[in-house]
């Protein structure tokens, strides 16, 4: 295969800020973030937002039984489909804007997602895989160090928040590598970072999640009220008083178990406020 840069040259792939796009051009790099997911014999293999392809070609070169790779970038769509030529017909092209489409749907089990996200799309499509979280057997994601700091933070760390909640809450998740900005071309503003995330065994239902994610979007929101101010709207001090929490709490303080107790009162019902109106469907 050519050498990436010469990829790069020849389908005009300077990285644009627009797309949040930083490539990956040190193939023992990639080959060590490959290696955080584990052994890939036989998973579907989905990456989002290959670039040039620096760690598709890090995949491919496991005993994954297949790569599939979602990007919106058209130049980067052509270095894809002449990578896809070198493959054997393991690697699988697909042009499109990842925020818009089912990706599940996009790989058979067992499924597995290994990526160097786009910066400016990172936490949403985050998001999105917890909501089914159950459907994948493992994620390996590259953020921002800052977000993946928030990812893995401990209940009254400044980095504790909203993020850590949903993810721990589906989650189990580790920081592995840290990784600076000269790795990258261009280089970024900030250090990066690689987080192994593997679902729990038991998970959420739709409404439970929708009630999570509303009930931390009124916790931290406020996250310097205390939690009878902040949650006013979805119970205040009924419900914190029958989960067991006292109301002088702040956000930042409580343990994912804690936040888990309140989102299931609220998805039943039971409080005397009414509570986040998805839960009554």
């Amino acid at each position: 295969m050519p050498p990436l840069r010469e990829v790069i040259a020849r389908h005009g792939l300077d990285a644009r800020r627009s797309l949040g796009q930083h490539f990956l051009l040190d193939g023992n790099l990639t080959a060590r973030i490959a290696r955080q997911a584990g052994a890939l014999d036989g998973r579907h293999v989905l990456e989002v937002g290959p670039g040039p392809g620096g760690l598709t070609r890090a995949l491919l070169a496991t005993g994954a039984a297949d790569v599939t790779v979602v990007e919106v970038d058209a130049r980067a769509v052509a270095a894809m489909r002449e990578l896809h030529e070198e493959s054997a017909g393991r690697l699988h092209v697909v042009a499109g804007d990842a925020m818009a489409l089912d990706l599940a749907t996009l790989v058979p089990a067992p499924r597995q997602v290994v990526a160097n996200l786009p910066y400016n799309v990172a936490s949403p499509l985050l998001v999105g895989w917890l909501r089914n979280a159950s459907l994948w057997e493992r994620l390996t994601l590259m953020f921002q160090l800052e977000v993946a700091e928030r990812i893995c933070a401990a209940p009254g760390t400044p980095a504790y928040g909203r993020l850590t909640v949903l993810v721990q809450w589906c989650c189990a998740a580790e920081l592995r590598l840290r990784i600076p900005p000269a790795a990258f071309v261009p280089p970024p503003k900030v250090w990066s970072a690689v987080v192994v995330l593997t679902p729990h065994a038991t998970q959420p239902g739709a409404r439970l999640f929708a009630t999570m994610e509303q009930l931390t979007a009124a916790a931290f929101g406020q996250r310097r009220k205390m939690l009878r101010g902040a949650l006013r709207g979805v119970g205040g001090e009924t419900l914190l008083g029958r989960a067991g929490i006292a109301p002088e709490r702040r956000a930042e303080t409580l343990a994912v178990a804690e936040f888990d107790r309140l989102a299931r009162l609220l998805c039943t019902g039971d409080s005397k406020s009414n509570p986040v109106g998805a839960a009554r469907d």
